[in-house]
This record gives C-alpha cells, structure tokens and sequence, in this order.
C-alpha cells in the first residue's frame, strides 16, 4: 500500500512546491503598507473612513487581482492606477499576503 502511495504523494509535493519556492512575504506587505496603503485603508487594513474599503481578511488572490486590474487600468480609479502603476508583481503579492492575514474588523462598540 505504501509502495502505490508514495508515488502519488512525490508528485503532489512536486506539483506545489512552485508556488511555495515563490510564496509572498508578509513582513515586505507590511513595509509597503506603512510606504503606501496606510494612509487611506488604514496599517492593518480596517480603513477608519467608509470612503476606503476594508482590506483587511480578504482573500489574497482577489487583493491581487484588485491590484493587477488597477495597474492595468482594467479597474479604474485614478487614485489607486497611480498607487499600484508603481509596484511589482512581488510588492502586489506580497501587499495581498499582508492585508489578507490581517483581521478584519466588522462592527465597532460605541
């Protein structure tokens, strides 16, 4: 039984380690969150004003996509074309990773 599944798990660990070799790092989100993003959607991504969503929680691979479609100009928004138009790729994962592992905050006690 080992011998049939050992194959299959090498080819699955194969399969993902790509993505791993790859992955985005969080600390480097954070930095350019504190660069770029905080002044509007807030450092952890619970933006204080309604006038800026909440970045906090979302999915990283929707947070990406937001980014790469502002940079491409196929989401528009003159502000945030000017803000993604200046990050890379990696800064775009990286910033996706950071918002995505932050708690979002849903309601406030008043």
């Amino acid at each position: 039984m080992m011998t049939i599944l050992r194959p299959v798990l090498v080819s699955v660990c194969l399969a993902v380690l790509p993505g791993v070799a790859h992955g985005a790092d969080t600390a480097a989100g954070l930095a350019k969150a504190k660069e770029i993003c905080q002044a509007c959607h807030g450092l952890d991504g619970n933006s204080p004003t309604p006038d800026y969503p909440k970045l906090a929680g979302q999915y990283p691979d929707y947070l990406a996509k937001a980014l790469r479609d502002y940079k491409s100009g196929a989401r528009k928004n003159p502000i945030m074309a000017g803000f993604a138009g200046a990050l890379t790729a990696q800064d775009i994962d990286n910033l996706a990773a950071y918002y995505s592992s932050q708690p979002a905050v849903l309601a406030r006690k008043y």
